[in-house]
């Protein structure tokens, strides 16, 4: 769960700008596996925005856009919706620079069962062949001081959902998973279930550290760690490290100074660092997860951030965090 913002509304950027970083690596090849396009609440995140953070000095080569309800056309019956999305990214992609969507995760209901294969045809060819994976959000807990994306849980067991999720490796389309760290366990069960599909485990398994939870982390560390171990098992699953809260001992939602790049690995070192330990960098992508992180810290220091808990890895593990990984799962030429 991400921490309460100092933002209610759009992002200060005379406040990021109040810390400003020289850049680690610059000639490092990234693709960013995941960031969104969106007006919402307030907050614009379009073309201009997303090419500022691309353009800002690291050597971004490619990105991901990942499914976020935008754009979606309301006159279409709802199951077709959603490519009103995949029409509006594929307009932006068309822009060229730093590669900016050349691939995307979009969204289609799993829970149509079979009848997903022909609307997943539709949203490929509606693409250009951009569209490589779908992300359906099942992120749930029991507890009502936690936001429920979905209103029941057990969505990846459901039989007529897997019969969606069985459309997918046909079309050699990769499913992206966002689950809170209780429902990990569920998800080695799906890749058991469909090993030629490959499944992207969102944003560490988003482990919930506030809320119910904000007095027992070191138990949600130990169980998260322990689902995380079991997961890696499954060759079909990689993982996105980020989109984790900052939290720096004695900090306040409304610091003078945004974090920087070296307080931002130290927040997220502790559970970037398992995992690659145990999915190997080959199964391990970074991702930047903007504009949400934007909340916190400028697009630099992420990616500076994300350089610095690499340090010490060899260049083939470097160049699979930050690119190759993500290149080969959603197919970036």
């Amino acid at each position: 769960m991400a921490q309460s913002s100092r933002f209610s509304g759009s992002v200060d950027e005379s406040w990021l700008a109040r810390h400003r970083e020289d850049i680690i690596d610059p000639d490092r090849p990234i693709i960013d596996p995941h960031h969104h396009l969106w007006v919402r609440d307030g907050n614009t995140y379009l073309l201009p925005e997303l090419l500022a953070d691309l353009g800002s000095g690291h050597n971004i080569r490619a990105t991901v856009f990942e499914e976020c309800h935008t754009m979606y056309r309301e006159e279409d019956p709802p199951e077709e919706a959603s490519l009103g999305e995949t029409a509006f990214v594929t307009g932006i992609a068309a822009d060229g620079r730093f590669g900016a969507c050349a691939r995307m995760v979009g969204r289609v209901d799993m829970m149509l069962g079979p009848r997903a294969a022909p609307l997943l045809e539709r949203h490929i060819a509606l693409s250009g062949g951009r569209f490589t994976a779908i992300r359906q959000s099942t992120a749930w807990d029991a507890s009502d001081r936690v936001h429920k994306v979905v209103p029941t849980e057990g969505m990846l067991r459901d039989p007529t959902f897997r019969q969606g999720i069985a459309c997918l490796a046909p079309l050699n389309i990769a499913f992206d998973a966002w689950v809170y760290h209780p429902q990990i366990p569920e998800v080695p069960a799906l890749a058991a279930a469909f090993p030629d599909t490959p499944i992207v485990l969102n944003h560490v398994g988003s482990p919930i550290l506030g809320g119910p939870y904000a007095d027992s982390r070191d138990a949600v560390f130990a169980d998260w760690k322990a689902s995380m171990a079991e997961l890696a098992r499954h060759e079909n699953v990689t993982v996105k490290l980020g989109a984790l809260p900052i939290r720096l001992p004695g900090s306040t939602a409304d610091r003078a100074m945004p974090p920087s790049s070296e307080e931002v690995a130290r927040a997220w070192r502790p559970w970037l660092e398992p995992c690659i330990e145990l999915f190997g960098a080959g199964r391990c992508m970074f991702e930047s997860n903007f504009p949400v992180q934007k909340r916190w810290c400028s697009y630099a220091v992420v990616w500076n951030a994300f350089k610095r808990i690499a340090a010490g890895a060899s260049e083939a593990e470097k160049a699979a965090l930050f690119a190759g990984t993500a290149a080969r799962v959603y197919r970036v030429t």
